[in-house]
């Protein structure tokens, strides 16, 4: 395999295009703003004038869009990957949407003569630009064989978890505890605030103990400068959220302190902090009263 196609090039899907193209793969690229192709295009890659073109001129598609909305009107749309695919050729889906959806897209590919697998993905703007994404495949194996070159070009670590739908679970369950856990880490900030306590003492108590980790120290700089560029939209983050109480409800698990902050995220995205990083949740917590 060594032409393939990449659609959505947006914060996450730019520089996973440029590691394939780095890769030596040959890469045709196609966005709803065709603006966000240059830079691809000037490293070499191809334009494609739609999902349809990029799917039918390519041995495998990835796709990397914004949510299941994104990614129906990409796949059944007009001119969309349906009406491309065919012939044994491969989409690659690594969107975070959810199950019912994956399911429906791996569906409609395979009754189109394509194979197809959902491939989500755990890490924001650094990892998509280093190549040490965590990718959680599930779907056709023989698709998921042939593309593992492309997937070394993308990340660090791969897993196969069976059949379409078990990626988008795992997915949101991992994002589900990410939530939760920069909710905690903001409340926790903002009551040492809230004391007097330096919060830079504060990340290094948490970062010489049991709770270190990688997001407590890369946003916990942020938060200290209260400045949130964006490596993951908060509007994504809560987009999950809502994805995993989904799931939940669908299950019957009851997960109240994912609604709670699930909340919390809705009303920072109400507060227009959607576009920015989601460690801006800080600005609505730490400007919380007491109730």
């Amino acid at each position: 395999m060594k032409k393939v196609g990449f659609i959505g090039t947006g914060i996450m899907g730019k520089p996973m295009a440029a590691n394939l193209l780095k890769g030596g793969f040959e890469v045709t690229v196609w966005n709803r703003s065709a603006e966000k192709c240059k830079e691809l295009l000037a490293l070499g890659a191809k334009w494609g004038p739609s999902p349809k073109a990029v799917t039918e001129s390519c041995e495998v598609t990835f796709a990397m869009l914004a949510d299941p909305i994104a990614s129906r009107e990409v796949c059944f749309g007009p001119e969309g990957v349906l009406a491309g695919i065919g012939g044994g050729r491969g989409y690659v889906d690594m969107s975070t949407v959810d199950p019912q959806t994956a399911r429906e897209i791996g569906k409609a590919v395979t009754e189109a003569g394509g194979r197809f697998l959902e491939a989500p993905v755990s890490g924001s703007r650094k990892p998509a630009e280093e190549g040490t994404l965590i990718i959680m495949a599930a779907g056709d194996r023989s698709l998921y064989d042939e593309v593992e070159k492309a997937f070394a070009c993308l990340g660090k670590m791969t897993l196969y978890l069976g059949e379409v739908g078990r990626g988008t679970q795992m997915k949101l369950c991992v994002n589900m505890i990410m939530g939760q856990m920069m909710a905690a880490f903001c409340e926790g900030l903002a009551l040492a605030n809230r004391v007097g306590l330096d919060l830079k003492d504060v990340l290094n108590v948490l970062d010489a103990g049991a709770m270190a980790n990688p997001m407590f120290r890369l946003k916990g700089g942020l938060v200290l400068s209260d400045d949130f560029p964006v490596a993951f939209p908060l509007k994504h983050m809560q987009k999950d959220l809502r994805l995993a109480l989904l799931m939940g409800d669908e299950t019957g698990q009851a997960l109240p302190a994912a609604a709670v902050v699930n909340e919390l995220f809705k009303k920072a995205r109400g507060q227009g902090l959607g576009d920015l990083d989601f460690a801006a949740l800080w600005r609505v917590v730490k400007d919380s009263p007491a109730s």
